[in-house]
């Protein structure tokens, strides 16, 4: 597959958007490394490789917030305290708090989900349009069609050859299209920081009915808060099923919109995450730093 690398505005973006992401990635690599040191804006700039301002401007650009802010929230010890302050709550509330954050962060997400025995009976042969899109985390590939987004996945350093080969593995009666203009308004939208006045993002999603499950499960997360697979697990009448509630988030093909990103280890650590522990760590403290820059 050949993307357009001509020079224009929006591979601009994406150049700056990679350079952004993978400083980012750098920074939270280097305090997960290393838990024990305080390391100040100044410290970390020298281990991304620019100055001091530059670092800062960069911290702020990102997140939305002041750099010494956010900053807090890349420490490793942001996450082990995410889980005890806010699963709680969200367990006390939960209908309240899933409105209010969907009416406020993000945007809505509808699912269309059928098991393997359902998509064969209701679908023969359809398109799949995908296109390269850069986002907050890295560069991502989308695939829509006319049932909604069948695939959002962030690309890995091997590039995106072993995504499409998988995408057609998933989807083995579908035909693929390269068509970025087709997934562009997708890929916005999904990586907003506010409600779209646009309709729901729809996706379209095949998989077992324990995944469907899990699924639609991940979707009661509010944005900026969090749960534990054990929460996942006893929220689908599965309490035993831990485990396996594990195996069925990392087959989520729907990254971000299906916030598999939002579950942690009941001590509040990462545990696993598809597309590398670093960018879940990534992901969190973004949704956070959102939060807190529109209250």
């Amino acid at each position: 597959m050949q993307i357009d690398s001509s020079p224009n505005s929006a591979n601009s973006f994406l150049s700056d958007s990679r350079h952004d992401y993978q400083c980012i990635e750098s920074a939270i690599a280097y305090l997960c490394a290393n838990p024990s040191k305080r390391l100040s804006t100044a410290e970390l700039s020298e281990i991304v490789h620019l100055s001091e301002p530059q670092f800062e401007r960069l911290l702020a650009r990102w997140s939305g917030i002041r750099s010494e802010c956010f900053l807090q929230l890349l420490r490793p010890e942001y996450t082990s305290s995410l889980l005890a302050r806010l699963t709680e709550q969200f367990a006390a509330n939960h209908d309240t708090k899933l409105s209010e954050s969907a009416a406020q962060h993000g945007p809505l997400v509808n699912i269309q989900a059928l098991t393997r025995n359902e998509f064969k009976s209701k679908i023969k042969s359809f398109t799949i349009r995908y296109g390269q899109h850069p986002t907050p985390f890295g560069d991502c590939l989308v695939g829509i069609t006319k049932h909604g987004i069948c695939s959002l996945e962030f690309i890995p350093m091997d590039g995106v050859a072993p995504l499409l080969k998988q995408l057609a593995q998933r989807w083995p009666d579908a035909t693929l299209l390269e068509d970025r203009d087709a997934t562009a308004q997708a890929a916005q939208i999904a990586f907003s920081r506010t409600q779209a006045t646009n309709a729901p993002l729809n996706v379209f999603v095949q998989g077992t009915h324990f995944q469907i499950q899990v699924w639609r499960a991940l979707l009661q997360i509010p944005s900026g808060h969090v749960c534990s697979y054990t929460s996942i697990a006893q929220q689908i009448g599965r309490p035993q099923a831990v485990r396996a509630v594990g195996s069925a988030i990392a087959a989520n093909p729907i990254a971000w919109l299906i916030p598999c990103h939002r579950v942690l280890r009941s001590d509040g650590r990462l545990s696993g995450y598809h597309w590398g522990e670093t960018r879940k760590q990534a992901c969190l403290a973004w949704e956070a730093a959102t939060m807190a820059g529109t209250v």
